[in-house]
């Protein structure tokens, strides 16, 4: 058995299509050049013992569900990675003490896929470890599991993304990978406002419920967008990309998902040059995306953090989850 395995996982954005494909309308989303770095070591005791850096938070854990308080916010924030390692042990039928270590470079709660990147990630490094021989298709399948048990209704895109990596095409529960004709050049302005996934897709439900003439016509408009971006993505024309993210998001904010911090940062990037600029995720706070030149990554990022935001200067990642040391 290695000594140490160390695995990465990207995390991901919404590129298109938020809201709209809870009503069935596809979704495109991609994954980041940031990743989730998971160093697992074994252990001669029983049990896990997780330690995520970017907290500061460090627990032991059983090797069997046992009860434990769930409020508890060290809990809450390494139960993912818990319920990652129990999946490959329980799914190998081994039993065996780990070490782990998570450094991620993707804000936790902002829309980015935090949380399957870390699970897919450590999903990896324990199979390598044990010397399971997981496939990706199995390491997404017990990532998504693992993300079932904290998350209850996962959509299935961000472990797809985080251990295939590049962009996927989703409706309707099913996920298709997506030709990308060139690099795209993105910076991420997160606001740092904490937002409730839930709560903004039952405002946008009540709206529909209330408006329903008005806003289901809005809901397909946002699906009406993502042929053309599909042209557009394995075509590489990023200015028509651009428009498509500022049409999309002017849909997004008449569904009222859009919020004043996340306005302000998406205007800053705009007049600093991007394509085009748009919330990604559930809106209410979180992050927007904006596409630029690649000369202008750091223009736009400047304008962003001026604003309040949190800039993150990234592009697509086409790799998926790796081991990176064993």
């Amino acid at each position: 058995m290695s000594r140490k395995v160390v695995a990465s996982a990207p995390g991901k954005v919404i590129l298109y299509g938020e809201h709209s494909v809870v009503y069935g309308e596809p979704a495109i989303a991609i994954a980041l050049s940031k990743r989730a770095y998971v160093t697992v070591y074994p252990s001669s005791s029983s049990a896990i013992e997780i330690n995520a850096l970017d907290y500061g938070v460090k627990t032991e854990f059983p090797q069997e569900r046992a009860k434990i308080n769930v409020e508890h916010e060290k809990f809450k924030i390494l139960q993912p990675i818990w319920e990652a390692c129990l999946q490959v042990l329980e799914y190998t039928s081994t039993k065996q003490g780990l070490k782990i270590i998570v450094k991620s470079q993707i804000p936790r709660e902002a829309g980015l896929g935090s949380s399957a990147a870390v699970a897919v990630s450590t999903i990896a490094a324990v199979g390598s470890l044990i010397e399971a021989n997981l496939t990706p298709q199995i390491i997404s399948k017990l990532a998504y599991e693992a993300e079932k048990i904290v998350h209850k209704t996962p959509s299935g895109i961000d472990n797809t993304i985080a251990t295939f990596g590049g962009a996927v095409l989703f409706q309707k529960g099913n996920i298709t990978k997506i030709q990308i004709g060139k690099n795209l050049p993105l910076v991420i302005g997160n606001t740092g406002v904490k937002r409730s996934t839930k709560q903004l897709v039952l405002k946008v439900k009540s709206l529909k419920e209330k408006y329903e003439d008005i806003v289901t016509p809005i809901i397909k408009n946002i699906g009406l967008i993502i042929p053309k971006a599909l042209k557009a993505l394995n075509e590489g024309d990023l200015p028509t990309l651009g428009e498509l993210m500022n049409i999309n998001q002017g849909l997004l904010d008449a569904l009222g998902v859009s919020t004043k911090d996340i306005a302000k940062l998406i205007y800053a990037a705009r007049s600093a040059g991007a394509y085009g600029a748009k919330l990604t995720g559930a809106g209410g706070g979180g992050c927007i995306i904006a596409l630029t030149p690649p000369e202008k990554q750091n223009k736009v990022a400047e304008a962003i953090k001026r604003e309040g935001g949190e800039p993150i200067i990234t592009e697509i990642s086409l790799k998926g989850v790796k081991i990176e040391e064993k």
